[in-house]
Order: C-alpha cells, then sequence, then structure tokens
C-alpha cells in the first residue's frame, strides 16, 4: 500500500511538471520566477506572516515583472512603479476584470462590486457612485453629517481624561456611523451591543485575511475548507455582517416609500423594481446585500484604521504634531468646528494625511486584476487569463518619485514653497478605473477628523512607554496596525 502511494504521488508530481512545462512552453516569453514545486507552487519561498518580504527579493533577483505560483495558480507580480501605472492607467480599460480571489468567492458569490467584473461592475458601479453623490458624498451636507459626529467622538474622547486606551473601536464606530447614514439611513450609539458586536466582527475579520490562515486559505480553498482554525472564524464574521445587512434590506422593503428614498437601499430596491422584467438586469436581491456589505466594510474599517494609525504616527512625531497644531490654531482657532474650506489653506495638514496613508500601504498587493488578452511588458508576455497583483506598495516606495520612501516624512508632499504637492505614485486608493470610490468620502472625514481631535488633544505615550511599534501586526492582503494604546491630553 506505501509503494502504490509513493507511486501515485510520483505520477502526480511527474503530470503537474509536465503541465507547467507545457504552459510554458506555450507562452515562452513569461516573465521570470522561481522554480515552483507540485501542488505548492512557491509556498516555501513565501512568508504568510509578512508576504512582501519575499516578493521584495524576488523582484531584486528577477526585475520589476515576475511570475509566482500562488499553490498552483500562476500569478504575475508587477513591482514598481512604472508597470503598475502602465496597467492601472495607460492600459486601464484592459485590465478592469478582477482574477479569482478564494476567500471573496466564498463569501461574496460573484455578487456585489469590489470583486466582480464585466457588465455587473460596470452597472453597479455607476449606480453606486451616482447613488452615494445624490446622498451627499463629496457635498455639504455629507460634511455636516461628519462634523455632527466629530461632536459625539470629541466627547467620548474628553471622557478619557487623558488616560491611555486603544482609539480603535471609537473611530470605528465613528467612520462607520457615517457610511450607515448614507446606505441604512441610520446613527447607531456607540454603546449599542448589536453594534459593537457587528464592529468587532469586522474589525477581526481585516486581521484574519491578512493572517496566516487567511492567505494559506487564498492559496489551498479546497483543503483548508474542511480543516479547523482563524480562517473559518473569519468566514463565520462575514457572512454575520451579511445576515445583519440583509436584515436591514428586509427591514427596508417593508418601509419603502417610492417617493421619498431615505438611502442607498431604497434606491437600489427602486432600482430592481424599475429592472424587474429584464431578465438580465444586474439590479437583484444579492447584488443589493453584497454592494451594500461591500461598501460597508471599506467605508468603516479603512477610514477608521487609517485615522487610528496617523494618531499613532503622530504620536512617535511629537515635532510633526506640533506643526499640525500650529496650522490648526492660525487657520480655524478654537471657536469653531473645522470645515472643508479650511483644507485649501493647510497643506502641511494635508501632506501629513497622504504621507500617513503612503507609510501604512494598507493594500499593499494590491487587489488582483485578470488580463483580458495577452498583453506585453518589460520585454515579456503576459498570457490572456492570467492573473495579475499590481502591487501598490511598490508605487508607495518607489525612490524615484519620493525623497524619503521608507520614512514618515511629511515633506514627500509639499514643494519648495511649502505649498501641497500631488504625486502620481501615490496610490493609497489605487489608481485608475477601479479606484476605489469611496476615496472622496475617506479623504474627506480623515481631514475633519484628524483636525478635530488635535484641535482639541496633545497626543502622548501611555505612562511607561516610550515607542510605539509603526511596523504591521500582520502583513499580506491588508498591512493591519497593532493595537496600542494612547493619550489623548486636553489642550
Amino acid at each position: 500500500m506505501d509503494l502504490l502511494g509513493s507511486l501515485l504521488v510520483l505520477c502526480l508530481s511527474c503530470l503537474f511538471v509536465l503541465a507547467v512545462r507545457r504552459k510554458r512552453a506555450k507562452h515562452q516569453n513569461l516573465p521570470p520566477g522561481p522554480t515552483t514545486l507540485p501542488l505548492i507552487g512557491n509556498l516555501l519561498q513565501l512568508k504568510t506572516k509578512n508576504l512582501m518580504e519575499p516578493l521584495q527579493k524576488m523582484c531584486e533577483k528577477y526585475g520589476p515583472v515576475f511570475t509566482v505560483y500562488f499553490g498552483p495558480e500562476r500569478v504575475v507580480v508587477l513591482h514598481s512603479y512604472e508597470t503598475v501605472k502602465k496597467v492601472l492607467v495607460e492600459h486601464g480599460a484592459e485590465f478592469t476584470d478582477r482574477g479569482s480571489f478564494p476567500a471573496a468567492d466564498k463569501t461574496n458569490k460573484g455578487f456585489g462590486i469590489i470583486m466582480t467584473s464585466g457588465e455587473r461592475w460596470v452597472q453597479l458601479r455607476r449606480f453606486s457612485l451616482t447613488t452615494l453623490r445624490d446622498f451627499g458624498m463629496g457635498k455639504k451636507s455629507i460634511e455636516e453629517r461628519v462634523q455632527e459626529e466629530v461632536k459625539h467622538l470629541v466627547m467620548e474622547l474628553r471622557a478619557k481624561n487623558g488616560q491611555p486606551f486603544n482609539p480603535a473601536s471609537l473611530f470605528s464606530s465613528a467612520t462607520c456611523n457615517v457610511i450607515s447614514h448614507i446606505l441604512l439611513g441610520e446613527r447607531f450609539d456607540y454603546q449599542d451591543h448589536e453594534y459593537l458586536q457587528m464592529l468587532q466582527w469586522i474589525v477581526e475579520s481585516f486581521w484574519l485575511a491578512s493572517s496566516a490562515a487567511g492567505q494559506l486559505y487564498n492559496l489551498f480553498p479546497r483543503i483548508m475548507d474542511y480543516l479547523p482554525g482563524p480562517h473559518q472564524t473569519y468566514f463565520k464574521n462575514i457572512f454575520s455582517i451579511q445576515d445583519l445587512i440583509a436584515h436591514k434590506v428586509k427591514d427596508h422593503e417593508g418601509t419603502l416609500d417610492p417617493n421619498n428614498p431615505r438611502d442607498f437601499i431604497d434606491c437600489f430596491l427602486l432600482k430592481m423594481e424599475q429592472e424587474k422584467h429584464n431578465p438580465k438586469t444586474e439590479f437583484t436581491r444579492e447584488n443589493l446585500i453584497m454592494t451594500a456589505f461591500d461598501i460597508f466594510l471599506a467605508g468603516t474599517e479603512t477610514t477608521s484604521t487609517s485615522l487610528r494609525y496617523i494618531l499613532m504616527v503622530l504620536t512617535e512625531h511629537p515635532a510633526v504634531e506640533a506643526k499640525v497644531h500650529e496650522e490648526i490654531d492660525r487657520e480655524i482657532g478654537c471657536e469653531r468646528l473645522p470645515a472643508l474650506k479650511d483644507r485649501p489653506q493647510m497643506p502641511y495638514t494635508e501632506a501629513v494625511l497622504h504621507e500617513a496613508q503612503r507609510f501604512l500601504d494598507f493594500v499593499p498587493l494590491g487587489i488582483n486584476r485578470i488580463a483580458r488578452r495577452d498583453f506585453d511588458i518589460e520585454g515579456f508576455t503576459i498570457p490572456k487569463g492570467t492573473t495579475i497583483f499590481p502591487m501598490l506598495t511598490a508605487a508607495l516606495h518607489d525612490p524615484k518619485q519620493f525623497k524619503n520612501p521608507h520614512q514618515f516624512d511629511p515633506e514627500n508632499f509639499l514643494d519648495e514653497r511649502g505649498a501641497f504637492k500631488k504625486n502620481g505614485a501615490d496610490m493609497s486608493f489605487s489608481a485608475g478605473k477601479r479606484s476605489c470610490l469611496g476615496e472622496g468620502l475617506a479623504r474627506m472625514e480623515l481631514f475633519l477628523y484628524l483636525t478635530s481631535i488635535l484641535q482639541n488633544f496633545h497626543l502622548k505615550h501611555p505612562p511607561g512607554v516610550t515607542k510605539i511599534d509603526l511596523s504591521p501586526d500582520v502583513s499580506g492582503v491588508g498591512n493591519v496596525p497593532r493595537q496600542v494604546q494612547i493619550c489623548l491630553c486636553p489642550r
């Protein structure tokens, strides 16, 4: 029996090697990459604790375009600003489709807006952008909503009396309430048990997605589905959040007034009614739940994590914090809330916000794309149907684009006169046709929240702490900052 088993493994290994060689023979001009092993691909060269490190080493060895096997799947990695820009911006229309991403395939089942492709993505993105704008995204009305939330947040922060605490939950509550107003037409209390449980699921899920278990699932989903572990907690959390969204949709269906849509869900329900006789419509209940879920998660955790990380960075850089305080005192004072009208007069604060997000590098891999046709780049050919990872981290740390790419330095976004300076390599929200549709809202929130917090507080280390570790707690699909305590002392 052992002999038969060994022969079977040998035969399977030979078949795999032959299949890889045939593929390479068909595409002789594939980008180079490390030698693969049967079934596991390049798993032994990858680190599930920090995926970016081995990919950086591969770039140094093979160049900015290289091939790597995530398990049995061939992936082409783009690891320079020039190659990422070429695919996402210059040829963006040819790379709008998503490749397979097993964890998202399981949770979203091909519905929603973030991981879909083709006509479904086109229609849902167009509708979402229009509807989000109609409900104030980028307008005065949503600015006032954020300012109202700022008051609640500052009150909660004052109640801490300068004592050490982890602001993650409060920041998630504040940012979630803004997107909840747009999507669901409601605001949650910071002490609402169901609300806090949902936020805990969101925070935990982002961490688990980039953990070793989360990365292994995306490499070997068919095996991992049958194994216990943290990845199963991830799916339980995600499905629980989706169930809550589905419940909100059901509530909206029972109270819908066609003449007075209250929020995004109402508008989507009305669109479903308009399209009910169209057999090819993308406006279905499944797409409503998943689109709302996608926007809800992205609009909550990415913004709150960015805000938390910005405060962590400024705690480590008191001289930078002092300059932001000075700008706030000069342009806003202490008698009124910060407003978007202040933003153009505060270039240093704007530079700090952009630099902190660049330094955080929240989605280092970028979200995968798929080649619609054979595509030539850097002298190599990416075959049609190949999954591509345009590594945003390569753009965000390009030494040709940033003076100090591996240090936190607001000067990266300031010109010689001290004015704010844009940079095409600033791809924190991706770039091109599939860039984040909530970028404008996120940047608005970060400006209003940060200036309001620093208008009222100084940042300090907790007693006995002299340094905050700014390196990621886990680094995979996302760079997830560590959970730390800080002190917000009233000014």
